[in-house]
């Protein structure tokens, strides 16, 4: 079973900068799928980013150019730099592990 759990939301003004974690147990993380989605109220889920194994990536066309997800193998733990905040960001971050494993998800919310 694999175990997720996110750190690092919080609130920003518009502009602003955060790092969100995602801790990984249970995985075989190096050749794993990760990634992020979030969920604004009254919306659907949306994809944010995912990493492969390979090290290969991909964004919603919404957050190119501000936001960048890593990895760290050694310590099992997936990161998300998000740079250049805006109000729209508003959301629940949830960190996502394939096949279909998800952390409790982490309050992002960017002031206007």
């Amino acid at each position: 079973q694999v175990h997720l759990v996110e750190s690092g939301g919080g609130l920003v003004q518009a502009g602003g900068s955060l790092r969100l974690s995602c801790a990984a147990s249970g995985s075989i993380f190096r050749i794993s799928t990760m990634g992020w989605h979030r969920q604004a109220p009254g919306k659907q889920r949306e994809l944010v980013a995912l990493t492969t194994g390979g090290g290969s990536t991909n964004y919603a066309d919404s957050v190119k150019g501000r936001f960048t997800i890593s990895r760290d193998n050694s310590k099992n733990t997936i990161y998300l730099q998000m740079n250049s905040l805006k109000p729209e960001d508003t959301a629940v971050y949830y960190c996502y592990h394939r096949p279909g494993f998800w952390g409790q998800g982490t309050q992002v919310t960017v002031s206007s």
